[in-house]
């Protein structure tokens, strides 16, 4: 037997000890509570939330995400199958399904935001003008809503600036 493993047997688990330590316990915890001292509800640990719940009580952000996700897996889907009478609209619409790619998974930040109404505004109308206009633009051919692209991409901007404030 070891120092150690004797000073443990003389302080803990002798039966002396052991009753004196609880005698002394129940002891202070009596006074303790006739001297008011003692709390008077039990603290009870609350069970952690998971996280999906307290994703969804934060509005419509998360189905925004979800939406404009799913809304740009299916045009990605679309036009990698479609021919393209050119490859600069190939480019073009690979450059819109990107933007649009990323600002769908940036769309899950929001419920971090300081200010989500301005940035999802922001974010969703550059979306839509940005990568909407490419998407006509690859799709057609037709160059009417380009002019449309840069404040597109001027909103994107300014959404990621509000992250900033």
């Amino acid at each position: 037997m070891s120092v150690t493993d004797a000073l443990n047997y003389i302080i803990f688990t002798n039966p002396v000890s052991a009753n004196a330590g609880s005698i002394v316990k129940s002891t202070a915890s009596t006074i303790g509570y006739y001297a008011g001292l003692a709390a008077k509800s039990e603290c009870k640990m609350v069970a952690p939330e998971p996280l999906w719940k307290l994703a969804s009580h934060c509005g419509p952000y998360m189905k925004l995400a979800g939406i404009s996700g799913a809304t740009a897996v299916i045009l990605g889907a679309y036009g990698a199958h479609r021919d393209y009478p050119d490859e600069h609209l190939k480019q073009v619409f690979e450059t819109a399904n990107k933007y649009h790619f990323y600002h769908s998974l940036a769309m899950l930040s929001l419920v971090l935001c300081r200010t989500p109404r301005l940035t999802a505004a922001l974010w969703l109308s550059g979306t839509m003008m940005f990568s909407g206009s490419c998407y006509y633009y690859a799709f057609t051919g037709d160059k009417r809503m380009s002019k449309i692209t840069p404040f597109g991409g001027t909103c994107f901007i300014l959404g990621w600036l509000t992250l900033c404030f």
